[in-house]
């Protein structure tokens, strides 16, 4: 089974809904979910959104954050993640900011990408975020960040159902 019907999988069986922020990924997690047959009733929505405008204006990330860790942060994946859960009914979201490559930007590494994962439970928001970095072209580094994202769904999920925060 690969990795997004193991997704769909743990969303049914959890009976769970998800929704997306990507920025980097450009909508590839909803794409893999959404190839799945059977998948588009686990998937709320799924934002797009490239510039820091779009991600103020579609996910409420401050200003502040953005000039004060970049848009490449934790910080950022963190308030996009809340962003995608405030406007939607779904239980989890996965947010990605990163960069590609070619090249490095700002003094940032070619192929980092922040995630973010947010789950809504009965104790309120969990939240948890973490910082990569995948070698390969900006096609592979898509693809493995958008993978990722999905593969680490269900460890949090279940340190969300645990109370962690992270």
């Amino acid at each position: 089974m690969n990795t997004a019907a193991a997704t769909i999988e743990f969303l049914k069986s959890n009976d769970l809904v998800i929704t997306t922020a990507e920025s980097c990924t450009a909508g590839k997690i909803v794409t893999l979910l959404s190839e799945v047959a059977g998948g588009g009733a686990f998937i709320d929505s799924g934002y797009v959104v490239y510039s820091p405008e779009a991600k103020q204006r579609l996910l409420n990330v401050r200003a502040y954050t953005i000039e004060t860790f970049n848009l490449t942060s934790c910080e950022v994946a963190r308030e996009m993640a809340q962003g995608a859960l405030r406007d939607s009914e779904a239980d989890v979201a996965v947010a990605t900011t990163g960069i590609l490559g070619p090249d490095d930007m700002d003094g940032i590494p070619a192929g980092t990408v922040c995630f973010a994962w947010a789950y809504r439970g009965p104790q309120g928001l969990c939240l948890f975020s973490r910082k990569e970095r995948f070698i390969g072209s900006r096609e592979q580094v898509q693809l493995y960040a958008a993978v990722h994202a999905l593969e680490r769904l269900p460890y949090f999920y279940e340190r969300a159902v645990a109370g962690e925060r992270g």
